[in-house]
């Protein structure tokens, strides 16, 4: 989309922009379903909805940047209450090793509409149908996903005793990860192009960075059983090598190749490892995987997706690897707090 958008003559910054939106809402809900909401089997149907809604809206609006920009925002908060729920449902229900192998399936929808998009895309809106049919399918197959619920649903009332600011170094550790991650998830197709890379030939980067994230799911079980704290440092630190790579090496399509590689660490691994270690540390299940997401792909990709947009050039990927290093001192921060309290 965020190529589609530029064939629409958007700016650069107007992509930072509207993808912020999104983020920014699943920033947002956590904080309205601490106080006010639970999520309920009929909360989220109707989240289902109004992503299918607002991908229709998007038809409608795409020429215009602040209407376009409203629908992002619906959009945003639909995907914020859907996410958490699916998530926490997984964790509660599946081993860890079961989880990879069944969280697999959405890298292989992603990687299947990655190549499908970047060989056939014959005009910008285009994208946009393909939006909209899978919301569609993602709405039936979401409501027969709610007779798996069998997770109790707790009053907002008690959920006084979650706090954020016990672990605030991981949660801030968590938060400039995703920001670095802004260039990669809005301007990667943009960036590579740039460099005279063809949009098929950065669209199987796309799916080969998937195909290894794939790999990292299915086998992944084993690695999960380790310290957790660890592995999430491991992946942080990989994950500012592969954006020095791309900074680096931009013409190079067999450094950029082995860069995305490392998306099995710096996505797949780190992810899982990620939304287990908050599962483990909150009793609040499903509130903790909206401020997860809202934290990380809410707050992070909002900010990412905008500074992103304002620093769009040859230090782009220079500019996200020291981001990602700062991310990997403060969850050091992290660590020995950790230590301390336990």
């Amino acid at each position: 989309m965020p190529k589609t958008l530029l064939g629409l003559n958007y700016s650069t910054v107007d992509v930072g922009i509207i993808y912020s939106a999104a983020p920014f809402m699943r920033f947002l809900l956590p904080f309205i379903f601490r106080h006010y909401l639970s999520l309920t089997p009929k909360v989220y149907r109707v989240s289902l909805i109004f992503t299918l809604l607002g991908t229709l809206i998007f038809m409608q609006t795409v020429d215009s940047f602040w209407f376009y920009l409203i629908a992002n925002l619906l959009f945003g908060a639909s995907m914020g209450i859907s996410l958490p729920y699916v998530e926490t449902i997984a964790l509660a229900r599946l081993s860890k090793h079961k989880y990879g192998k069944v969280r697999l399936w959405g890298s292989l929808g992603f990687m299947a509409i990655a190549l499908w998009l970047g060989k056939i895309l014959s005009y910008p809106k285009e994208a946009l149908y393909y939006l909209s049919a899978m919301a569609l399918f993602t709405l039936l197959f979401g409501f027969v996903i709610t007779k798996y619920d069998n997770i109790p649903h707790s009053l907002s009332k008690d959920d006084a005793t979650f706090s954020l600011g016990k672990y605030w170094a991981f949660w801030l550790s968590v938060f400039l990860l995703q920001v670095s991650f802004g260039g990669f998830y809005n301007f990667f197709t943009i960036y590579e192009t740039d460099h005279g890379i063809s949009l098929e030939m950065t669209s199987w980067m796309w799916s080969f960075g998937v195909l290894c994230e794939i790999f990292m799911l299915y086998f992944q079980g084993g690695l999960l059983k380790r310290d957790l704290l660890y592995i999430l440092q491991f992946a942080t630190i990989v994950t500012a090598l592969r954006w020095l790579m791309l900074y680096l090496y931009p013409y190079s399509i067999t450094i950029t190749f082995i860069s995305q590689s490392l998306h099995a660490i710096s996505f797949a691994l780190y992810h899982t490892a990620a939304i287990t270690y908050v599962f483990s540390l909150y009793t609040q299940k499903k509130l903790a995987q909206q401020f997860m997401l809202g934290i990380e792909f809410g707050l992070g990709g909002s900010v990412g997706a905008i500074l992103a947009g304002k620093i769009y050039g040859e230090n782009l990927f220079l500019i996200e690897s020291i981001v990602a290093i700062s991310a990997f001192l403060i969850l050091a921060i992290h660590q020995k707090r950790n230590s301390y309290l336990k």
